[in-house]
């Protein structure tokens, strides 16, 4: 799909991978819609490149609802929309808090939910349109301490590979991002045994051109780095010996933060 003249909307518009993604779609000819749960970034980024800023909390329907009509309201049809908002809190099974994983829960999935509800009808009665889900190669091969992460991730990778088999035939084209390591606010500055799994550090300004030759090309996966399919590879070829390396990491890890007087 080519960008210009396309009306696109990015959640999470206000920073990092999203702020990027707004500056390289209004570039090519976007008329872009810049979304954020907290709207003054979002505002920034909108009058940067000409765009329409709205505030909007992804983990709930009624507020994706209404980031859709203003949208339509303002642009006309939605043509590309990406869910690329997302948050990170760490935790286990064992003694993360209900309320973290229900947050992760609506934010990092249920929002690519609700974005495909508000938008797919249309979509599907004009015969044409595009899903971006940002998801993680968390969500294809997994991350250390941070089970809650982990596991939505899987969950949107799954929902897109769904909706990319299941609607191609009618017009809808469906890309699903899983970067390594990016330089925003929510990979911070790892160090110690984890910090190899972030594999090259890219900026969001890369990532964001990487998005935008994938939407061109129709492309599904988008990777960051060649070494992320090396990994998969990996992965799949005897995923026994891969969570075997992975559990050796874990307890360098752990071992890390005992000598530093941390909680294992």
């Amino acid at each position: 799909m080519e960008i210009r003249g396309k009306v696109a909307v990015v959640t999470g518009g206000g920073s990092g991978i999203g702020r990027a993604l707004c500056r390289r779609f209004a570039a090519s000819g976007a008329r872009v819609v810049v979304t954020d749960v907290n709207e003054a970034p979002a505002r920034e980024v909108a009058s940067e490149i000409g765009g329409l800023a709205v505030a909007c909390d992804v983990g709930r329907e009624d507020e994706v609802h209404r980031l859709v009509r203003e949208a339509e309201s303002a642009f006309g049809p939605v043509d590309l929309f990406v869910s690329n908002a997302g948050i990170a809190t760490g935790g286990d099974p064992i003694s993360t808090p209900e309320e973290v994983w229900q947050r992760q829960w609506q934010v990092n999935f249920m929002a690519h939910v609700y974005a495909a509800r508000a938008v797919l009808p249309g979509m599907l009665e004009r015969g044409s349109g595009y899903l971006v889900h940002t998801a993680s190669m968390a969500g294809i091969l997994s991350t250390h301490g941070n089970a809650t992460y982990a596991a939505v991730k899987h969950a949107v990778v799954g929902l897109a590979e769904w909706e990319a088999f299941t609607y191609a035939h009618r017009g809808i084209r469906v890309s699903c991002l899983c970067p390594l390591g990016v330089r925003t606010p929510m990979l911070g500055n790892p160090t110690g045994p984890s910090s190899a799994a972030f594999g090259p550090v890219k900026e969001p300004e890369e990532v964001a051109e990487q998005v935008e030759d994938a939407i061109r090309a129709e492309r599904f996966l988008i990777l960051t780095d060649p070494i992320a399919q090396e990994w998969m590879e990996r992965k799949t070829a005897d995923p026994d010996r891969w969570l075997r390396g992975m559990n050796r990491m874990q307890q360098r890890i752990e071992e890390e933060r005992a000598a530093q007087g941390g909680a294992s």
